[in-house]
């Protein structure tokens, strides 16, 4: 145990004990732990032993998973949520404007009255006393603008990007807005790998500066490939934060990776020969477009065109494109032309659908391959949350005592 006074405390609420109940517990004088608590002594090695036990009798082993209150902001259809539910945490706020996302999210998630669903964030982001009290902020605010086809597709159109880009560049300064005004104890947020290089890295210099000197979050950022969790070479990146230095960092998070000859390939998610409806293959006219569109790009010297893929493969990034001709994962099919993977097997590859979780698709293909391809990989975020986890007990632990810091106070003297 540390010899910080705030510590001590921690380890008192943890066990649920007031100063009076620990004196008793301990042997010791109520004046004794209220000179523990204001850091005029220290505790010995006894009487910290003493409360280590006391900690351990008292809490269960799943304390640092106590349910906490978070909100999930441009939410998709849920994929951060389901991450973070994975550690005790309830979500009691929704953002999401896209209907269909909406519809997809709201048959998964049948919440209660005591959770509120939103459609634009731009209210609330105005607004953030709309918002309910909340400890954890998790938003995959929108990519677009600064993901590599985002930014080729603007630049041809004349359009802006990155935080030029008003409908949905700006939407990060909302995220700002509220965090400021709520000062939860931790977020995590999520983008494109190219939001780290988009505009020569000063984008990402903006979000960095606008969270730590600005808002006076503690953060550290990592790129991570789904291919430990998920047939899938997707690289996304995560930014954690923290209101209080409570000694997070991504360092080792790999460790706790499946290890690499367990790594999943399309075997794992692919579903039998007789389940595959013909729709799901490509048509004659399609399949000769994609050809001759590879084979002018490879004249060209380019990497432009499709790839198909067996059970033995590892797909590349599925992408909210997928309904349009599937190119960037195709299945081989003997003896005809290969196919698009179905909505349900690209659920099995974001990670939504997997042991008995059963997901729910109650909208078109072309929906649902967007949803999907706009995605994050779920078991890639539930590893995250559990490398959060223990900071994120520290955290809330520090809240509990700050909140209950009276009881904890010396009584005032007496004339």
């Amino acid at each position: 145990m540390s010899h910080d006074p705030i510590f001590f405390e921690m380890e008192l609420h943890k066990a649920g004990l007031d100063p009076a109940t620990a004196a008793d517990e301990l042997g010791l004088s109520p004046r004794q732990i209220k000179r523990y608590i204001s850091g005029e002594c220290h505790p010995s090695k006894l009487v910290r032993g003493k409360i280590s036990e006391l900690v351990a009798r008292r809490v269960s082993p799943n304390q640092t998973q106590k349910s906490f209150k978070f909100i999930d902001l441009f939410a998709g259809i849920g994929g951060m949520r389901l991450g973070f539910e994975a550690i005790g945490g309830k979500c009691i706020f929704t953002s999401e404007r896209d209907r269909f996302s909406q519809k997809t999210y709201l048959h998964n998630f049948p919440d209660g009255e005591d959770h509120k669903f939103a459609g634009d964030i731009r209210p609330y982001g105005q607004d953030p006393s709309k918002i309910p009290e909340f400890d954890v902020l998790l938003a995959g605010f929108p990519c677009q603008p600064f993901s590599l086809a985002g930014v080729s597709k603007k630049n041809s159109l004349g359009r802006a990007h990155g935080f030029a880009c008003e409908d949905q560049g700006n939407l990060f300064f909302d995220i700002a807005r509220i965090i400021d005004h709520h000062r939860p104890a931790a977020f995590l947020l999520e983008n494109v790998k190219n939001l780290q290089s988009h505009d020569e890295g000063n984008t990402f210099d903006v979000i960095r500066r606008t969270l730590t000197e600005e808002l006076g979050y503690k953060i550290d950022f990592r790129i991570i490939n789904s291919a430990p969790f998920v047939p899938q070479k997707r690289q996304r990146i995560f930014i954690v934060g923290f209101r209080e230095d409570v000694g997070f960092s991504f360092e080792q998070i790999e460790k706790k990776f499946p290890p690499k000859e367990e790594w999943p390939t399309l075997g794992a998610i692919l579903q039998g020969h007789n389940e595959i409806d013909s729709k799901y293959t490509l048509t004659p006219k399609l399949w000769a477009y994609l050809q001759a569109y590879r084979e002018k790009h490879e004249k060209a010297g380019n990497g432009f065109g499709f790839t198909t893929n067996g059970p033995g493969d590892v797909a590349r990034t599925l992408s909210a494109r997928y309904h349009k001709d599937g190119s960037e994962i195709l299945i081989s099919q003997k003896g005809t032309r290969p196919r698009r993977l179905t909505p349900r097997e690209c659920a099995r590859l974001m990670g939504f659908e997997r042991n008995d979780r059963e997901w729910i698709i109650p909208v078109s293909d072309t929906q649902a391959y967007r949803q999907f391809g706009n995605a994050v990989v779920v078991p890639v975020v539930e590893a995250i949350a559990r490398h959060m986890e223990p900071a994120l007990g520290r955290a809330l632990a520090k809240e509990q005592v700050v909140a209950s810091r009276t009881m904890f106070e010396p009584e005032a003297s007496v004339a």
